[in-house]
C-alpha cells in the first residue's frame, strides 16, 4: 500500500493532480483508521496506463472512456489528426528558428513577407543591421539573410558588364516624354541605375535633370555616359534611397521613374514623391502589369513570388486617381525594350555561366529570362503619365 505522496513519487505526478484522478474515479483511495488514504499497486499501475493513453493525445476524460468501453475510434482519428497538425506547426516553426539562426536557407520565409507584409518586413531588416539599400536587396533580390553576401557578389558580378538593368527602350522613352502635358524644366529622375533613360531626357530636352539610385557603381557608369554625350553641366548625378530623398517640397515640374517604383511600393512611391512636385507636376513611372485576364500557371506563381505586388492595369490607374492624380496617357513598354535588357543579359549568362555553377544568383536570372521568353505578352511593363490633381 501507498499513501498519496508515496504513490506521487512513483508516477511523477503531484498529490494535487493525483486527487483530481480520484475525483474523476480514475483511481480509488481506501481509507485507512488514521484518515490517510492508501492506494495499492493496482492503482499504481492504473496511472501509468492513464498516463501512457496521453501520450497519444488524449484528454483525461477520453482516457477515463477508454478504461471503461472500447476504444472509440472516432475519437482516436481526430486525436490523430490534431497530433499531425500539431506536428506540421512544430516542424514549421523548427524550420523558421533554424533558418533565422542561419542554420538552413531564410529564402521562403523572406518571400512570404515580402507578399503580406511588405513594410514592416523592410523595417525589420532594418533593425537587423541592413541600411536602407540592403534592406531592399536581401526584400527584393537575395530573399536570404543567411545567403546574402554571396548572392550580391553574383548577382552584381552578373550586371557590372551590362548597359540595362531592366527593360528599356530610347522610343519608349521619347514616347512618354512627349505626352508630357507640361514644359519640363526640372526633372527628377528616381533609380536612374546606369543612365539610359537619362541620356534620352537631356537629348531631348533643355531640362536640368537630377538622377538618382543608391548604386554607386550605376552612378559611375551614368557619370561616364554624360561626359562622353557632353551632358555633365545638365545632369546632376546623386546617390540617394528612394525611400529618403530629401529635396524641397514643389521642386520639380516631372519625376522620373522607369522600372523602379516597385521597390518602395507603387502605393508608397505616389504618395511621397508627390509632395517634390509643383503645381501640375507630373509623374512618370513604368511598372510591371498583369495584361492578360487568364496568365499561365507558372507565370502567376513566379511573380507571386517576385512581385507579390503585379496589378493589371486598371487597379494601377484607380491607384493613380485615389492618390490624387489625373492620368495623362499610359501605354505598354516595346518588345524591344525588352530584347535590350534580356538578350544581353542571356549572352552574359552564357559568359559566367560555367564560371558560376550552383551560384543561386545566376539560376535565378536564368529563370527569370526564361519566363520572359516564354510567357512575355502575358505581363509587362506599362508606362503610366500622371499629372498631379
Amino acid at each position: 500500500m501507498y499513501r498519496i505522496s508515496e504513490l506521487a513519487s512513483r508516477v511523477g505526478l503531484s498529490r494535487t493532480v493525483l486527487l483530481y484522478y480520484e475525483k474523476l474515479n480514475l483511481i480509488v483511495a481506501k481509507r485507512q483508521d488514521n484518515g490517510y488514504r492508501y492506494y495499492s499497486d493496482r492503482d499504481v499501475q492504473q496511472v501509468r496506463l492513464i498516463q501512457q493513453l496521453q501520450k497519444g493525445g488524449l484528454t483525461l476524460a477520453e482516457c477515463k472512456s477508454c478504461l471503461e468501453q472500447k476504444l472509440d475510434q472516432t475519437v482516436l482519428r481526430t486525436r490523430y489528426r490534431e497530433l499531425q497538425q500539431e506536428i506540421e506547426q512544430k516542424q514549421s516553426s523548427l524550420a523558421l528558428l533554424s533558418s533565422l539562426l542561419g542554420e538552413n536557407p531564410s529564402k521562403f520565409w523572406h518571400q512570404k513577407l515580402a507578399e503580406i507584409s511588405p513594410d514592416a518586413h523592410l523595417d525589420w531588416l532594418k533593425v537587423q543591421g541592413y541600411d536602407e539599400k540592403e534592406a531592399l536587396r536581401v526584400k527584393w533580390l537575395s530573399k536570404d539573410m543567411n545567403e546574402h553576401d554571396k548572392y550580391m557578389h553574383d548577382f552584381m558580378r552578373v550586371f557590372e558588364a551590362l548597359d540595362a538593368w531592366g527593360p528599356s527602350c530610347e522610343q519608349d522613352t521619347i514616347r512618354a516624354f512627349n505626352a508630357l502635358p507640361i514644359t519640363a524644366k526640372h526633372i527628377l529622375e528616381i533609380g536612374c541605375g546606369k543612365g539610359n533613360s537619362t541620356i534620352t531626357l537631356a537629348k531631348h530636352s533643355d531640362a536640368t535633370i537630377i538622377a538618382t539610385d543608391n548604386e554607386e557603381s550605376a552612378l559611375a557608369g551614368l557619370k561616364a555616359k554624360l561626359a562622353l554625350n557632353g551632358l555633365s553641366h545638365q545632369v546632376s548625378v546623386q546617390c540617394k534611397s528612394m525611400t529618403e530623398l530629401d529635396f524641397d517640397k514643389a521642386t520639380f515640374d516631372v519625376i522620373w521613374a522607369e522600372a523602379s517604383a516597385y521597390i518602395m511600393g507603387v502605393e508608397n512611391a505616389l504618395v511621397n514623391w508627390k509632395p517634390l512636385l509643383a503645381e501640375d507636376g507630373v509623374l512618370v513611372f513604368s511598372d510591371l502589369v498583369w495584361l492578360t485576364d487568364a496568365p499561365s500557371n507558372d507565370a502567376l506563381v513566379y511573380w507571386k513570388r517576385d512581385y507579390p505586388d503585379i496589378q493589371r492595369v486598371d487597379k494601377r490607374i484607380a491607384q493613380i486617381q485615389t492618390a490624387g492624380y489625373k492620368l495623362v496617357e499610359t501605354f505598354t513598354v516595346s518588345e524591344r525594350a525588352w530584347k535590350n535588357y534580356y538578350e544581353p543579359l542571356q549572352a552574359r549568362l552564357n559568359v559566367v555561366a560555367g564560371k558560376m555553377k550552383n551560384s543561386q544568383a545566376v539560376s535565378d536570372i536564368q529563370n527569370e529570362v526564361d519566363l520572359y521568353r516564354r510567357h512575355l505578352g502575358e505581363f509587362g511593363y506599362q508606362f503610366f503619365v500622371a499629372q498631379k490633381a
